[in-house]
Protein backbone atom coordinates (compact mmCIF):
# COMPACT_ATOMS: atom_id res chain seq x y z
CA UNK A 1 0.00 0.00 0.00
CA UNK A 2 1.58 3.31 -1.03
CA UNK A 3 2.08 6.11 1.45
CA UNK A 4 -0.25 9.06 1.45
CA UNK A 5 1.09 12.55 0.74
CA UNK A 6 0.98 13.42 4.45
CA UNK A 7 2.96 10.32 5.36
CA UNK A 8 5.53 11.03 2.66
CA UNK A 9 5.85 14.62 3.89
CA UNK A 10 6.33 13.43 7.48
CA UNK A 11 9.03 10.96 6.39
CA UNK A 12 10.82 13.70 4.46
CA UNK A 13 10.73 15.95 7.53
CA UNK A 14 12.15 13.16 9.68
CA UNK A 15 14.91 12.58 7.11
CA UNK A 16 15.75 16.29 6.99
CA UNK A 17 15.90 16.45 10.81
CA UNK A 18 18.21 13.44 10.85
CA UNK A 19 20.55 15.05 8.31
CA UNK A 20 20.45 18.32 10.28
CA UNK A 21 21.14 16.74 13.68
CA UNK A 22 23.72 14.10 12.70
CA UNK A 23 24.89 14.30 9.08
CA UNK A 24 27.66 11.73 9.53
CA UNK A 25 25.25 9.09 10.84
CA UNK A 26 22.66 9.93 8.18
CA UNK A 27 25.28 9.59 5.46
CA UNK A 28 26.41 6.26 6.88
CA UNK A 29 22.85 4.96 6.84
CA UNK A 30 22.33 6.23 3.32
CA UNK A 31 25.35 4.29 2.06
CA UNK A 32 24.27 0.99 3.56
CA UNK A 33 21.45 -1.32 2.76
CA UNK A 34 19.65 -4.13 4.51
CA UNK A 35 20.98 -6.41 1.80
CA UNK A 36 24.69 -5.60 2.10
CA UNK A 37 25.36 -8.69 4.21
CA UNK A 38 23.94 -11.05 1.59
CA UNK A 39 25.70 -9.26 -1.24
CA UNK A 40 29.01 -9.59 0.59
CA UNK A 41 28.41 -13.33 1.05
CA UNK A 42 27.55 -13.65 -2.64
CA UNK A 43 30.89 -12.05 -3.52
CA UNK A 44 32.71 -14.52 -1.26
CA UNK A 45 30.79 -17.40 -2.82
CA UNK A 46 31.80 -16.25 -6.30
CA UNK A 47 35.44 -16.02 -5.23
CA UNK A 48 35.23 -19.49 -3.68
CA UNK A 49 33.69 -20.80 -6.91
CA UNK A 50 36.64 -19.43 -8.90
CA UNK A 51 39.04 -21.02 -6.43
CA UNK A 52 37.21 -24.33 -6.87
CA UNK A 53 37.55 -24.08 -10.65
CA UNK A 54 41.26 -23.40 -10.22
CA UNK A 55 41.73 -26.45 -8.00
CA UNK A 56 39.65 -28.60 -10.36
CA UNK A 57 41.61 -27.60 -13.45
CA UNK A 58 44.94 -27.86 -11.65
CA UNK A 59 44.03 -31.35 -10.45
CA UNK A 60 43.04 -32.50 -13.92
CA UNK A 61 45.94 -30.87 -15.79
CA UNK A 62 48.63 -32.07 -13.43
CA UNK A 63 47.07 -35.54 -13.37
CA UNK A 64 48.30 -35.81 -9.81
CA UNK A 65 45.11 -37.02 -8.29
CA UNK A 66 41.49 -37.17 -9.19
CA UNK A 67 40.78 -36.61 -5.50
CA UNK A 68 42.20 -33.08 -5.81
CA UNK A 69 39.99 -32.44 -8.85
CA UNK A 70 37.01 -33.87 -7.01
CA UNK A 71 37.75 -31.62 -4.03
CA UNK A 72 37.75 -28.66 -6.41
CA UNK A 73 34.39 -29.78 -7.76
CA UNK A 74 32.99 -30.07 -4.23
CA UNK A 75 34.24 -26.56 -3.44
CA UNK A 76 32.57 -25.28 -6.64
CA UNK A 77 29.31 -27.01 -5.79
CA UNK A 78 29.33 -25.71 -2.23
CA UNK A 79 30.05 -22.17 -3.42
CA UNK A 80 27.26 -22.33 -6.01
CA UNK A 81 24.78 -23.53 -3.39
CA UNK A 82 25.91 -20.83 -0.95
CA UNK A 83 25.53 -18.20 -3.67
CA UNK A 84 22.03 -19.46 -4.51
CA UNK A 85 21.01 -19.50 -0.85
CA UNK A 86 22.06 -15.88 -0.38
CA UNK A 87 20.42 -14.91 -3.65
CA UNK A 88 17.14 -16.35 -2.35
CA UNK A 89 17.55 -14.48 0.94
CA UNK A 90 18.26 -11.31 -0.98
CA UNK A 91 14.91 -11.71 -2.70
CA UNK A 92 13.23 -9.63 -5.36
CA UNK A 93 13.33 -6.45 -3.33
CA UNK A 94 17.06 -6.76 -2.79
CA UNK A 95 17.72 -7.52 -6.44
CA UNK A 96 15.59 -4.55 -7.45
CA UNK A 97 17.46 -2.28 -5.04
CA UNK A 98 20.80 -3.62 -6.28
CA UNK A 99 19.82 -3.01 -9.90
CA UNK A 100 18.62 0.51 -9.09
CA UNK A 101 21.84 1.31 -7.23
CA UNK A 102 23.99 0.03 -10.08
CA UNK A 103 21.91 1.87 -12.64
CA UNK A 104 21.80 5.09 -10.64
CA UNK A 105 25.39 5.32 -9.47
CA UNK A 106 28.32 3.36 -10.75
CA UNK A 107 27.21 2.28 -14.21
CA UNK A 108 25.76 5.63 -15.20
CA UNK A 109 28.72 7.51 -13.77
CA UNK A 110 31.19 5.21 -15.49
CA UNK A 111 29.60 5.31 -18.90
CA UNK A 112 28.58 8.93 -18.48
CA UNK A 113 32.13 10.07 -17.89
CA UNK A 114 33.41 7.82 -20.67
CA UNK A 115 30.93 9.13 -23.21
CA UNK A 116 31.68 12.69 -22.10
CA UNK A 117 35.42 12.12 -22.60
CA UNK A 118 34.80 10.72 -26.08
CA UNK A 119 32.63 13.71 -26.99
CA UNK A 120 35.29 16.11 -25.73
CA UNK A 121 37.96 14.29 -27.72
CA UNK A 122 35.89 14.59 -30.92
CA UNK A 123 35.28 18.26 -30.24
CA UNK A 124 39.01 18.84 -29.85
CA UNK A 125 39.68 17.00 -33.10
CA UNK A 126 37.11 19.13 -34.92
CA UNK A 127 38.59 22.39 -33.61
Amino acid sequence: MPLSEDEQRILQQIEQQLYASDPEFAGEIGRHSVYVHHLRRMKWAAALFVAGITVLVAGLVAETSFLVAFAGFVVMLTAALWFEQNLRRLGRAGMHQLAENLKATSVREYFGSTSQRVRERFRRDED
